[in-house]
């Protein structure tokens, strides 16, 4: 039996050179020098802490790191941006959650639209990921194909293709 594991996950390496190369900008920027601004990212936590005086200086940083992010090949849909922002003294945070591995219903969707597709896999869900089996690999690739078209709000990688 062929089979592969549908997960999403994060480079870290990546993503730390993103806020890395988000707060040289951050210093060299000359609306935003001067100023207290300054990014933060905790690895173990996975998240990214923005913090500066005012919400239009907060939503240049978060265009920042979007962007740099972007140039780094970081998938902004691993961001969750639905925090808002919260007031801490002179100072404005905002914490943003990085996206680690596929939750409940995100893997419902999924397994639904793979039973959907007509073609003879079975998937089952295992922790945060999918794994997809079948008899035929032709029927696998077919699977990431139409996976790769549909947008599940989530950045999607398919490894552990074995026949």
């Amino acid at each position: 039996m062929a089979s592969f594991d549908v997960l999403s996950k994060v480079d870290l390496q990546a993503l730390d050179n993103a806020i890395n190369s988000a707060r040289r900008e951050l210093e060299n920027r000359y609306d935003l020098r001067g100023t207290n601004s300054q990014i933060e990212l905790d690895k173990k936590a996975l998240t990214v802490k923005l913090a500066t005086e005012d919400h239009l200086k907060l939503d240049a940083i978060l265009n920042i790191l979007l962007e740099r992010s972007t140039k780094q090949k970081v998938d902004v849909k691993s961001y969750d941006l639905s925090a808002e922002p919260v007031p801490s003294g002179k100072l404005l945070s905002r914490l943003i959650k990085i996206k680690q591995g596929i939750d409940r219903e995100t893997a419902k969707k999924i397994t639904k639209f793979i039973k959907g597709t007509g073609l003879k896999v079975q998937a089952q869900v295992m922790d945060d990921m999918v794994r997809v089996t079948g008899k035929k690999i032709d029927d696998l690739q077919g699977v990431i194909s139409g996976l790769r078209g549909e947008d599940f709000g989530m950045p999607l990688q398919y490894e552990n293709m074995k026949s």
